[in-house]
Formats: structure tokens, C-alpha cells, sequence
């Protein structure tokens, strides 16, 4: 983490989502993270389908369907079938930029901060 940053901050002044999860609580990342993926690593945990892994590459792809089913070495209709699985277990939308960065902020909610 960049703790230094973090408590130099005056103003308000915050970069980057990491130094603005940072300043957020840990119970309450906690909970953001596990209302959002706790659904999925539930399904995960019971069917071995990664759930969560195509969800992090999903995001690190941009939504690109191709490059996406490429990285995880399975069919576009695999990973077509798996992000509607996460949308119906979650309630959200994966076409929308909103549910894109709440999915992106929950997987990093509890990770440390990198440091630079």
C-alpha cells in the first residue's frame, strides 16, 4: 500500500482507485466485495466452473469476447454461457460500464495496494 501517499493526502487529493480503496474501510470493502462475488464463489466453490477467474479476465480484456475465450482456452459460446451465469447469479449487467466498475472494484476491494 502506499501508505505514505495515503496520509499525505490533503484536499481530498486521491490517483488511483487503489489509493482511494485504501481510505475506504476494510469492513466495507469486505462487504462490497462479498456482495458482489460471494455469488459467484458459491458457484464456484460447488461446480469447479470459475466463475470468478472469467470475470477477471472478461475485465482484463476489456469485454472482448475473442481475446477473452482466447486467454481462457475455451469456446466463445463457453464464455458467452459463463458471463450470463455471472449476471444471472449477480443481478448485474456486464454491457454496462457501472456494473463493469463495481465488478472490477469488488475483485480488488481486499487486495493489498501495490506499491510503486
Amino acid at each position: 500500500m502506499r501508505t505514505r501517499e495515503l496520509a499525505g493526502m490533503t484536499g481530498g487529493t486521491v490517483d488511483s482507485y487503489a489509493l482511494l480503496l485504501a481510505a475506504v474501510p476494510e469492513r466495507v470493502r469486505r462487504s462490497f466485495r462479498d456482495r458482489l462475488l460471494g455469488p459467484l464463489e458459491e458457484y464456484d466453490g460447488g461446480r469447479n466452473a470459475e466463475l470468478v477467474h472469467t470475470l477477471e479476465v472478461f475485465l482484463a480484456c476489456s469485454g472482448s469476447w475473442n481475446r477473452t475465450a482466447a486467454r481462457l482456452h475455451v469456446h466463445v459460446n463457453t464464455l458467452r454461457y459463463r458471463i450470463r451465469r455471472i449476471e444471472e447469479l449477480t443481478g448485474r449487467d456486464l454491457g454496462t460500464l457501472e456494473d463493469r466498475v463495481d465488478f472490477f472494484l469488488a475483485l480488488r476491494a481486499t487486495r493489498p495496494a501495490r506499491t510503486s
